[in-house]
């Protein structure tokens, strides 16, 4: 903001400079004696209604004081055509060419520039209320951007937690790794997270990581099978977009769960990324795994609105017996990257 404003500023003394010297060009040019006197009379005079009046328009301008405004306006008229008298060249020492030149300047030079100064003031402000308008909407769309992003269920990090105690206590030799796979996982949630994008790479290890934590709480062989293909080297991904979908397959998953019986297929094309997860639908509610904090499917929605408007395809299925969830993202490569900068960034 104080950026425009500095810059409307230079705008002023830029303008003001070329006006003068169109003005003492003018004069000169038609030969005109006195044309030093004349050009000082009548910018001092521009420049005293002009900035008299801008100022009291940014004093007054919106506020119910039409009285105050009023006041001072007329003093503005009245003495604004005194600098222009003053210097004039001609005789003004008798009352009929004083009077006769002040009223001309009056109802000449006076009534213009208090337009002109009317025009700026209220062209200013469009400006400055329009910047500070996006500036507002960038940073509450920056705001809910981080606040959606930054959810993540703390029952799965109590229950983590827990299972990782239990397989210290037992002296489990997963004991190390399942610490060292949290401390990946909050590394990239607290820290790689905050970019606008990452490496699809990176957030499929990060997906990797939460399967391995979750598969803590399951005896069998894993529940989840994740398939990668094409090249995601090549893509480029909001982070912590895809992991309230996998929670989410977890959450509405019966109890017990099978090997495989979530599916995850990441495909990055050649301009594009499709993502799908499948999971069984419990058939006992009893038997869900209802987890609090759970938010999946209301935060990925918000956040593919603010990402990636018309470019992206969610669909939902619910047969009965699985539930499929069916993402794709179109420009996966540096037009996300382009779109989230200028989102975040403008």
């Amino acid at each position: 903001m104080q950026k425009v404003k500095k810059i409307f500023r230079q705008i002023h003394v830029i303008v003001w400079v070329l006006f003068t010297g169109l003005v003492s060009l003018q004069l000169y040019t038609d030969d005109h004696r006195h044309w030093v006197p004349f050009t000082v009379g009548f910018i001092l005079t521009a420049l005293h209604v002009f900035y008299s009046h801008f100022f009291l328009l940014t004093r007054y301008l919106g506020k119910n004081q039409k009285k105050a405004y009023f006041l001072r306006l007329t003093g503005i008229v009245l003495t604004g055509p005194i600098p222009f008298v003053f210097f004039h060249p001609k005789n003004t020492d008798t009352w009929d060419f004083f009077f006769g030149y002040y009223s001309i300047t009056v109802f000449i030079l006076v009534p213009i520039f208090l337009f002109l100064s009317w025009l700026a003031r209220v062209t200013e402000n469009l400006v400055l209320n329009t910047i500070k308008k996006e500036q507002l909407e960038k940073q509450a769309v920056e705001t809910e951007l981080h606040y959606l992003k930054s959810q993540i269920n703390p029952h799965f990090l109590f229950n983590t937690l827990n299972n990782i105690h239990t397989l210290v206590y037992k002296q489990a030799p997963a004991a190390p790794e399942a610490v060292m796979q949290l401390a990946s996982l909050m590394r990239y949630m607290i820290y790689e997270s905050n970019a606008p994008t990452v490496p699809l790479t990176r957030e499929i290890n990060y997906l990797e990581d939460y399967i391995n934590l979750q598969q803590l709480r399951y005896r069998k062989s894993p529940v989840v099978e994740l398939e990668v293909t094409g090249n995601p080297d090549a893509c480029q991904i909001a982070p912590l977009l895809f992991v309230h979908l996998l929670e989410n397959a977890y959450k509405h998953s019966p109890a017990r769960l099978e090997p495989g019986d979530i599916k995850v297929k990441v495909e990055a094309k050649a301009h594009s990324l499709a993502f799908q997860i499948q999971n069984p639908v419990g058939t006992n509610p009893q038997n869900t795994l209802e987890e609090p904090g759970g938010i999946g499917l209301p935060n990925v929605k918000k956040r593919l609105a603010l990402l990636y408007p018309n470019r992206h395809r969610l669909e939902i299925d619910n047969s009965g017996e699985t539930f499929t969830i069916s993402l794709e993202i179109n420009g996966t490569h540096a037009h996300v990257h382009e779109r989230e900068t200028h989102l975040l960034h403008h």
